[in-house]
């Protein structure tokens, strides 16, 4: 039996920063080099942050991304190092894994099933690799891959393990989260264990990019599908663990995996096998430390990620504070909260900008929030510009009734006196819509979408509700008042105005929702699914008519499966209507 000893760098790199990520990996080999390991690992396009997106179509950019491989290189001794960068030549540009040794790149994995699909666009900038690679380390085999790789039936993993005699199969990977998106890796990566019949090792991306968060949760698991070790959720974390592998068998073809897709992949490229002599460390080891990964529950976990989403946009675009116009509603509430945890008190600016139809007991607890997170407080009353604004409009107005256009006003003065802040003091606008609203267009463009980021824009209401209670139980100290989260949602926009005004009830708004933008739903089957034909055309038509809005507000954190943005793609011209 022999004792291999991996680790799983799972870090939180920045697209564009290549000095910074340089550093990020040197220091991540040097760190497994101390503990012993024999390969260390590093996420997918570690080197240049991932997506890069339209950077890979500059030239200088890829000529400067393959000076800093070569710095990293020279780090590479004493490990085995995989690291994740853009690789090319005459035909095109690749989504590659280097495999650094001795102060070199000893060998170059291309990655095979290139995604293009919700979030992914890998086909409009990479070429696809062909050749499944093998490489030896101190006389185990490890087969390694790229993310998609090794969610195909048909990918590279299962060829390398069958054909080519992989004990250990590494894959690198940018997977984004979503809820619920861990126990479908755990069964996925167990179910290719057991296939292959050995050691899967898979490394994850960790960190916000944009719309995007990537959670680590980073896993180990046995031949038999068994989970040997896990990354935390959230958070960098370096993953090291031994894993017994047997002396490799010579692989025979009798041997070899008899599924259709298994064949078809063995056909179209043969596997590629690279020897790294004295790539293993014989000397005693440092003993590990047991690991223990706390599991969250839903709730926990989708704040974890608004958390993390929200802390590295702030961050990695230089921002230090911070606005959110407070209402006295739950979503400002709980996105307050979010900011709060997320980058500081002290760099979170709370506005009321109160009018004539705001509460008492709103503004109160607007100011109530503020108190108890311990934000910073502006109060900036909009009446005497409502009232200008409407002493303009007067005389083009004459004889129109008053409507929507008036409460409009109102959210556009709001948005307008929040960007003056942004301009004035450098604080990045946060948003604070929902997803309902945005989907349905109950938003004001301009007004109450105005900002550089929405942090609730992938949050169904229903859903809001269950973060601002999981967030007032967390530390038992409850930092949004009972009475915000009991009040029937209202802009405040006209007198006893409530948004059941406008919107079906939340509970019956959020499940069409979720069948008709996540899962795609028909007109018809939502009609068969039992709801209300009349409930179910508005709604439909509310979100087939509001793209436009959609395109021009701030991008946001994805935490379900399908989010607008680069999810949901969807014309703005567009004169299909499913719902008659």
């Amino acid at each position: 039996m022999m004792m291999l000893r991996v680790a799983l760098a799972q870090r939180n790199l920045t697209v564009g920063d290549l000095d910074g990520n340089t550093r990020c990996i040197v220091e991540g080999i040097e760190r497994a080099r101390a503990l012993g390991s024999d390969v260390v690992a590093f996420p997918e396009l570690s080197l240049c942050g991932y997506p890069p997106e339209d950077l890979l179509l500059k030239p200088q950019f890829r000529r400067d991304q393959r000076a800093a491989l070569r710095r990293v290189a020279l780090a590479a001794r004493g490990c085995v190092a995989l690291v994740g960068y853009v690789d090319e030549d005459a035909s095109g540009i690749y989504n590659a894994m280097a495999v650094l040794w001795r102060g070199r790149v000893a060998a170059t994995y291309r990655k095979i099933c290139l995604p293009n699909y919700g979030v992914f666009d890998e086909r409009r900038y990479f070429v696809p690799g062909r050749v499944p690679l093998v490489i030896e380390v101190g006389g185990v085999r490890l087969g390694v891959s790229i993310c998609e790789d090794l969610w195909m039936d048909d990918g590279p993993p299962l060829v390398e393990a069958h054909a080519g005699g992989a004990q250990v199969l590494l894959n690198i990977s940018a997977s984004p989260y979503h809820a619920g998106k861990r126990g479908e890796r755990r069964r996925l990566f167990a179910r290719r264990a057991r296939e292959a019949k050995a050691f899967v090792a898979y490394l994850n991306l960790v960190g916000g990019q944009d719309e995007l968060v990537f959670d680590g949760a980073s896993m180990v698991l046995d031949p038999r599908g068994r989970l040997l070790a896990e990354g935390r959720w959230f958070e960098e974390d370096l993953i090291v663990v031994d894993l017994p592998v047997e002396p490799p068998r010579r692989v025979r073809v009798s041997d070899r995996r008899r599924s259709t897709a298994s064949r078809a992949v063995s056909q179209r490229a043969a596997v590629q096998r690279v020897r790294l002599d004295g790539a293993i460390s014989l000397e005693s080891k440092p003993l590990l430390p047991e690991r223990t990964v706390p599991r969250l529950e839903l709730a926990e976990e989708v704040y974890a990620a608004l958390v993390m989403g929200t802390r590295d946009y702030v961050r990695k675009n230089g921002f230090t504070t911070v606005a959110i116009g407070l209402s006295g509603g739950i979503d400002s509430a709980l996105t307050a909260a979010i900011a709060v945890d997320a980058i500081g008190a002290a760099h979170v600016m709370g506005v009321v900008m109160p009018s004539r139809y705001s509460s008492r007991e709103t503004q109160q607890d607007a100011e109530e929030v503020a108190r108890r997170l311990g934000v910073q407080f502006l109060r900036v009353p909009i009446d005497a510009m409502l009232d200008a604004y409407l002493a303009a409009l007067a005389p083009t107005f004459q004889g129109a009734p008053a409507n929507v256009t008036e409460e409009n006003l109102q959210a556009r003065i709001r948005g307008n006196l929040l960007m003056a802040l942004s301009n004035k003091f450098g604080w990045l606008v946060l948003t604070t819509g929902n997803k309902s609203e945005v989907a349905t267009g109950y938003c004001t463009l301009y007004g109450d979408m105005a900002g550089g980021f929405a942090v609730l824009k992938d949050v169904p209401k229903g859903l809001v509700y269950q973060l601002a209670q999981y967030r007032n139980r967390r530390d038992g100290a409850p930092v949004i008042p009972e009475s915000v989260i009991q009040r029937p949602p209202t802009a405040e926009l006209r007198p006893n105005q409530t948004d059941q005004d406008t919107l079906p009830p939340y509970d019956l708004l959020d499940a069409i929702l979720q069948r008709y933008v996540e899962e795609d739903a028909s007109y018809g089957r939502l009609l068969r699914n039992g709801f209300p034909s009349d409930v179910v055309r508005q709604v439909v038509r509310m979100v087939d008519t509001s793209e436009y809005k959609r395109r021009q507000g701030p991008p946001g954190i994805k935490i379900t499966p399908k989010a607008f943005g680069k999810d949901r793609r969807m014309p703005i011209t567009n004169r299909y209507r499913a719902w008659g």
